[in-house]
């Protein structure tokens, strides 16, 4: 199990595995965040209830999770019935994510990884 936390520590998820590819995304969200995603099938993340608040933009398909207490954002998870969310890498220990092949992805124009 791969914990990954927020900096306050309130919310806590639990991954069944570490990721073997992260996903640095520059669309006008991710970018502003600075989140660098693991991608999970819905199963094997828990989430805990109750801790976060949620953003969501443009067509609203995918909610942005952040601490209630500090703030830092979590994790995304979708609102329609894809079995896919995305997971902040940057709160998951640094030897966790050193071992992953980093992707960049140009979301902000062509939707196409540049590397």
């Amino acid at each position: 199990m791969i914990e990954s936390s927020c900096v306050c520590g309130a919310v806590r998820l639990a991954i069944t595995r570490a990721p073997d590819e992260l996903v640095d995304c520059n669309c006008s969200v991710c970018r502003r965040y600075a989140a660098l995603w693991a991608y999970y099938p819905l199963k094997d993340v828990i989430v805990p209830g109750g801790l976060t608040d949620v953003f969501m933009l443009g067509p609203k398909k995918i909610e942005f999770h952040r601490c209630k207490t500090c703030g830092c954002v979590t994790h995304w998870s979708p609102t329609d019935e894809r079995d896919r969310m995305g997971v902040n890498a940057r709160l998951m220990e640094p030897e966790v994510v050193a071992r992953a092949r980093v992707r960049h992805l140009d979301g902000a124009n062509t939707w196409k990884f540049l590397d």
